[in-house]
């Protein structure tokens, strides 16, 4: 792979550079730690959790869904669904991208896809559908309409009717 920046979102020639198929409005790189294998000298499947969460994290930065700030005013964001795939074993020190989008919207809730890839090649997949409550998680809150644009804007996402 080519010099890549870690944790920052990565432009469609550097996608391009490292094998992605298609390029994405949302990608960051990082790099495989010691301490995410197992003892068969490969990735533990639970790290590919922690990183889909950590591309989720700063994709919702990102399109400006939450900065992680102030629990008091930002939405609760709740993962209600998620599948994952896992592809293609990961080893030591492979550098990887993080691919984020998300792919439907309704009125309280969201699908998003996520993709890994490392050496040109796709290793997982996770789909998750995501629900949105109010900061004191007591009720569900609706997708702020800055939002809904941005996934028309940033991700391509079809426009659907606000009472679905």
């Amino acid at each position: 792979m080519t010099d890549l920046p870690f944790h920052t979102p990565l432009t469609p020639q550097q996608q391009k550079s490292v094998g992605l198929d298609a390029t994405w409005a949302f990608a960051i790189a990082d790099k495989v730690r010691f301490a995410e294998l197992d003892p068969l000298n490969h990735v533990n499947n639970v790290a590919y959790l922690t990183w889909f969460e950590s591309a989720r994290v700063a994709y919702f930065q990102h399109i400006g869904l939450s900065q992680y700030k102030d629990s008091a005013r930002e939405p609760r964001i709740v993962i209600r669904r998620g599948i994952v795939d896992w592809l293609q074993e990961m080893r030591a020190e492979e550098v990887y991208v993080i691919a984020s989008k998300t792919i439907a919207y309704r009125n309280t809730s969201f699908s998003m896809a996520q993709e890994i890839w490392s050496g040109g090649t796709l290793r997982a997949t996770f789909e998750c559908v995501i629900v949105l409550l109010t900061p004191d998680g007591s009720a569900r809150m609706p997708i702020p309409n800055e939002i809904r644009e941005g996934f028309h804007q940033i991700d391509g996402v079809p426009r659907v009717s606000e009472t679905s």
